[in-house]
Parts: C-alpha cells; structure tokens; sequence
C-alpha cells in the first residue's frame, strides 16, 4: 500500500499542467470504459497516460483510494486521442486532467513474481502484499528474428502419452490446443504445467498461466490445485477475469508474454498458456467497435490476424550467443461445433507450429484426451523427441489415423474378415493405453516403458477392454521392479540396448505374474 501511496505523490509532484497540449489533456468525453481526450499532440500509440487523481478532491482524499487510474493510449486522431481506461472508469469524468507518462505500457517482471497471482498490469491480486518486483518491461516488444533464433530441438515433455507420443512439443514452440467448450483443453495445459515437476530443477521451466475471461472460481481453483500439486513453485499466474474491463483481457497474454521474454532473456526455459484467445479476440472487437474502428468479417477488425501474430511470435528458441533460452507457447482457441473453419480459428492455426484438436464427440466416448490424430499435428516433428521416445512410438499416429477410418467404415459392414477385426482390436487396444484421466501426468521415461510395452505385443493376449486395468497395474509393476531401467531411459534419453533387454526381461515377467494371478 506505502508504495502505491509513494508512487502517486511521485507522479503528482512531477505534474507540469504548464507544460502546455503536448503533455496534458482534458477528458472531453468518457462511456464504455474510452476516454476522448483534448490535447496530448505528441501522445504516442501504446503509450501510458494518467488520470488526475485529485479531480473534485484533495491530495488527502485521493489517498484514501490510492489506487491510480492509468490510460492506454490506442487511437491518435486529428483533434486528439482515445484511450482505454485501465481501471474504474466510473471514476473518470469529463473536465478530468490527463497527463502523458512519456512511457510505454510497462509491467513488473522478475523471480519475484513466481509463485503470485498478478493482473495484467503487475500488480498482485492473490492478497499477499506487492510483489517486490523492481525490474519492468513493456507490454510489447518486437519479435526476435530468425537469425538470432536457434532450431527447435528440445522436447518440452508434457506428461500426457498421446501428445508426448504424436504430436511432440519443442521449447520454442508455438501448439495451438483447439476444440469445443468443456473437451479438456485446459487440462492438456495444466497437466504439461505439473508434469514440469519431473524435469530437473535446472532445466525445469518457469510455467505462466494467463487466465482470460474465465470465471474467478475457476482460476482460484486452478491456483488451488496448483499449490496443492507443488507447481506454484515454479509457476506464475495472469489473470484477467470476466468481470475485468475490455482492456485487461485484450492485454493480459501480452503480459504473459512480456513475463516469460524476461525469464527467456536470461537463458532460462518459460512455457506460457493463453487461455484462451478467443476470449481476447472478443474483448479487442469490443474495444475497436467502441474506438471507432472499421468492423471487418465478424465484426472483428482488420487488425485482428496482427494481434494474434504479434503476440505467437514472441515464442522463441534462442541461439547461443542470445543466451540460449526459450519461450513456448500453448494457445488454447474454443470453437463452437467444432468449426475449425471459422475466423478466430482459421486465423491462429495459421501463425501456430502445429494444433491438438480435441473432438466432442470422442470426448462424449470416453476418451481422454480427446484428441482427432487425423488433424492434430506438429510442425516441430520428431525433431523435437527423445530418441526413445522415437523409437517406441514409431507409427502410432498412422496406426490409429488408420483405425479412426476403420472404425468408421465397420458400422456399416455386419462381417469382417480376421485381419480388419485384429487391426481393429490393436486400435482399440492402443487407444485404451493413449487413454489418460485428468492431472496424472507420467515421467517421459514412465511414458516410454509403457507405450514400448504396448508397441512390441506384450499387452495383444488382452481384450480392448481389460488394457486400462492392466497399464496402472504394469506402471505399478515397473515403478517398484524396474527402477534402474527407468532411470536409465531418463538420463540417457534413449532405450540402448542394455535398457532394452533388462525391459523386456521385466515386461516378460510382469505378463507371466498377471497370467499367473488371473489363472
């Protein structure tokens, strides 16, 4: 609170009405959360300016609420200028001074903030006092270019089986997550944030997480179950709720971004996921229909590729002279009945490195994730795999691509033929092992073990539907019996030949044990 108090005496003490049209406005009109402005001539865009807070009161009152009320400078017209405002707007009336900061919209960054829970401006909402940080950044800031990024060649392990598997995710990386409301697209997000607790602390990344337009419960009880998961250790939370004006939702991935360059900057790993755009998209078509902006296809504006672009292609892997570190990106977009085709859609599948598209209807099925491997793809590749995990997932993607289509063609056929019906059972088979509830991220090295075991025919004596109840009794088996192998598999990367015998003697034993017990 002190340094609220201090920082606005400062800004107070340093007011200069004097200074003449380039340094101070007048509020001509205000609605809808915009300020018109009178004056500021060398106002320039994105620029910070304050509101007087001494209007119609004294220094004394104004701190009584001593939470001050900036604006964001974003159209520069001929008699003036419109400015989002970044707080009550109630507050703002017409008359009201204005003053130029001379600064870009800048927030807080650092180690600080690791662990809180921070509004789009920095400013802590987790009820745990400032957060300390000294160090600031502008919201913005151009991309690096490609000759200062270095190739994506890292695995970012995410815990899920069926990502990890098919669809890998490199540091650097931009992996949109799309699909219907409520087909487990945050959980993808929030399993990969807690799986970071199985990497090695130094290389672990620091995790944020940009909430916005969700519901408050919804964010308090993610921060819930991330404290819970000890993942709050190494994560930061952005949030920018649905009772939030226009403005903080439109600028919260920003400040997602502009967290995680810092970190990045220094040569560490981060991960950011903006959940979700779609939501920003909406926030920005509101605040350009009250700037008078020209509307465009869905009344969207034709800036609206530009916001997403700018801000995905802040995600980089950075050469080793620039440090080396790495910023990834995990956009999450909602479609409604499962229109990929539409404007928001179409536009981020574009700027991404490759999409996980979850299904409603394979969701409805059971399976989770819910991911369509006929479309979900990864432009990173394999190059972004660990040679074990190369080496056991193999052509899982075609394998069950080709069974999806199977699947399909099998209703309308009564009788099938013994190959068709055993490459049928093999799908269901592997997409009963892909299977994965909700916050049980696996080890990569667990991962690996698990898929090779389904890979090389240990698990086809069993039908489709007893694979589930065998796989949690196999990871219980290899987790107390086959500690060494797994060790081996997570500091090497790779399944050598060694690994490899001592699995399959240990694979060999476990399907005799289970045999044994169910005979």
């Amino acid at each position: 609170m002190q340094s609220i108090i201090e920082r606005i005496e400062k800004e107070i003490a340093s007011w200069a009405p004097e200074a003449g049209a380039e340094e101070t406005g007048v509020v001509r009109a205000t609605g809808d959360g915009i300020a018109e402005i009178d004056g500021l001539s060398k106002a320039a865009m994105s620029e910070m300016v304050l509101f007087d807070p001494t209007f119609d009161r004294t220094l004394a009152e104004a701190l009584k609420d001593p939470l001050p009320i900036y604006g964001l400078v974003l159209n520069l017209e001929e008699d003036g200028v419109r400015a989002v405002i970044l707080g009550d707007a109630s507050k703002i009336h017409e008359g009201m001074l204005v003053r130029r900061l001379n600064r870009l919209l800048s927030i807080p960054v650092g180690d600080s903030l690791v662990g809180r829970v921070v509004n789009p401006l920095g400013e802590a909402v987790d009820g745990k006092g400032p957060t300390g940080a000294t160090q600031t950044r502008p919201i913005e800031s151009e991309a690096y270019g490609v000759i200062d990024r270095a190739s994506v060649n890292v695995p970012l392990h995410t815990g899920v089986k069926a990502v990890d598997a098919m669809i890998p995710i490199g540091r650097g990386q931009r992996e949109l997550i799309i699909g219907d409301r409520g087909t487990g697209k945050t959980s993808i997000a929030i399993d990969t944030i807690i799986n970071q607790k199985s990497e090695p602390a130094a290389t672990r990344p620091i995790c944020i997480y940009v909430a916005i337009g969700q519901k408050e419960s919804k964010t308090a009880k993610l921060v819930a179950e991330l404290e819970e998961r000890g993942a709050m250790d190494y994560s930061i939370v952005v949030t920018a709720p649905a009772s939030a004006p226009a403005a903080l939702q439109f600028l919260a991935p920003f400040a997602g971004a502009a967290i995680g360059e810092h970190f990045m900057e220094q040569g560490k790993d981060a991960l950011v996921v903006y959940d979700d755009l779609s939501k920003q998209a909406v926030a920005y078509r509101q605040m350009s229909l009250l700037l008078r902006r020209p509307p465009g296809r869905e009344a969207y504006p034709g800036d609206i590729f530009y916001l997403h672009s700018r801000l995905l292609e802040r995600a980089a892997k950075l050469s080793k002279e620039k440090g080396g570190g790495s910023l990834t990106a995990l956009p999450i977009i909602e479609t409604q009945e499962g229109d990929v085709s539409a404007y928001i859609p179409t536009n981020v599948i574009s700027i991404t490195d490759g999409q996980i598209y979850l299904e409603a209807n394979l969701f409805n099925k059971g399976q989770r994730p819910a991911i369509n491997v006929g479309i979900s793809v990864s432009r990173v590749g394999s190059a972004a795999q660990t040679k074990a995990m190369k080496k056991v997932a193999g052509k899982i993607k075609l394998e069950l691509a080709q069974f999806r289509e199977l699947e399909a063609f099998m209703q309308f056929s009564s009788d099938l033929d013994a190959e068709t019906k055993k490459r049928i059972d093999a799908g269901r088979r592997m997409t009963e092992i892909l299977n994965q509830g909700r916050g049980v991220p696996l080890p990569f090295e667990m991962e690996a073990a698990i898929i090779f075991a389904a890979t090389n025919g240990y698990l086809d004596s069993f039908s489709p539907e007893e694979v589930g109840a065998v796989e949690k009794k196999l990871q219980d088996y290899l987790a107390r019996e086959a500690g060494g192998v797994l060790i081996a598999i997570k500091e090497s990367k790779e399944i050598r030949e060694e690994s490899e015998k001592t699995l399959r003697e240990k694979l060999d034993a476990f399907i005799a044990r289970y045999a044994k017990l169910q005979g």
